[in-house]
């Protein structure tokens, strides 16, 4: 358990982190995800819980330690950042081994733990491979190897993946998080991508500003935003007023059967949330085609209608100027607000 008490940390006269609060490390939660756009003091958080950046006041708790006082060498906590930061001109093999040598594990002992992280990271055959020889992905997983290697009590992963093209960063995202998972380490990671928190965490946690607006797991985060801007953040595009009554919510855009108590609330659309279909005449909400893109998921159109623009997808061939009816996918909606 990770507890984070009214920490503030400053440089100078800049504040960046001010009284926040974060408790990670819940039952059935390895990985943990701190989402937010860049600048907003997620590093800065991570580098605190490290020990590499001084504590203007508050408290970091593990496990009931109080680690304030304690260098990062003392924290046996395992540090990845976005470069992988490998110690160039070696081989990878003594690379992993770096944090043991440090720990004055013996050579037998070593040799047996880099052969057992080399497999962990599906790098069986590359020990005597200098690093400078290596993929980008590949130098990932042996800095994550690098990391895990001494038995951290808990991995932090700072933007590990940014450096990494869109396909190697969802390949390595989920098997960065079958790694760490296999080896039973805590784990956060650091990201801006919703794709990445997506796929490696089993909570995220939203940050903004310097402040932690919301944590939960991904399902009920991306359906539940607790704030129009989380939602905006998190991929809506579209924010509408809704009157709830009988669980059915009558909108601009039409009804949609949502089970939520009565009353006014918002809703968050993003383009999946919208389907649309050339008009008819029964069609309640019609709208004019603005823009259309053909994406690998589907095919996406920005929509011109009466309360002003909207994504929406479809399965039709239409084109710029043509007239669609849009019907609310339920299961896509966000419900905005606590």
């Amino acid at each position: 358990m990770l507890e984070i008490e009214d920490v503030g940390v400053r440089y100078g006269s800049d504040v960046v982190l001010e009284d926040l609060s974060w408790t990670v490390g819940t039952s059935g939660s390895v990985v943990t995800a701190l989402l937010g756009p860049s600048g907003c003091g997620k590093s800065t958080l991570i580098r605190a819980v490290a020990g590499l950046e001084p504590l203007h006041h508050g408290r970091i708790r593990f496990d009931g330690d109080d680690l304030v006082d304690q260098p990062a060498h003392r924290r046996d906590f395992g540090v990845v950042f976005q470069d992988g930061q490998l110690f160039p001109g070696r081989t990878v093999a003594s690379n992993i081994a770096y944090g043991l040598r440090m720990r004055r594990w013996s050579r037998a002992a070593i040799r047996a733990r880099v052969d057992e992280m080399l497999d962990l990271v599906r790098l069986p055959d590359l020990a005597d491979r200098d690093v400078d020889e290596l993929s980008g992905g590949q130098a990932q997983r042996v800095a994550l190897a690098r990391a895990l290697a001494p038995r951290p009590r808990l991995l932090l992963l700072d933007e590990p993946l940014a450096a990494l093209d869109r396909l190697l960063r969802d390949q390595l995202a989920t098997e960065i998080a079958e790694i760490v998972r296999d080896a039973a380490t805590p784990t956060i990671v650091v990201t801006h991508d919703h794709n990445e928190a997506a796929l490696m965490a089993d909570t995220i946690s939203v940050m903004r500003a310097g402040e932690l607006v919301q944590t939960d797991v991904p399902e009920r985060l991306w359906s539940s935003p607790v704030d129009a801007w989380t939602a905006r953040f998190l991929g809506v595009t579209t924010v509408i007023e809704a009157e709830f009554d009988g669980a059915v919510a009558q909108t601009d855009l039409g009804p949609v059967g949502l089970d939520v108590p009565d009353g006014h609330r918002k809703l968050g659309l993003r383009a999946e949330s919208m389907h649309a279909v050339h008009a008819g005449a029964d069609d309640d909400v019609v709208g004019v085609v603005a823009a259309v893109a053909d994406l690998p998921a589907g095919r996406r159109l920005r929509v011109v209608t009466d309360i002003g623009e909207v994504d929406a997808v479809t399965s039709e061939h239409v084109a710029v100027g043509d007239r669609v009816g849009l019907r609310m996918v339920a299961e896509r909606v966000a419900v905005i607000g606590p």
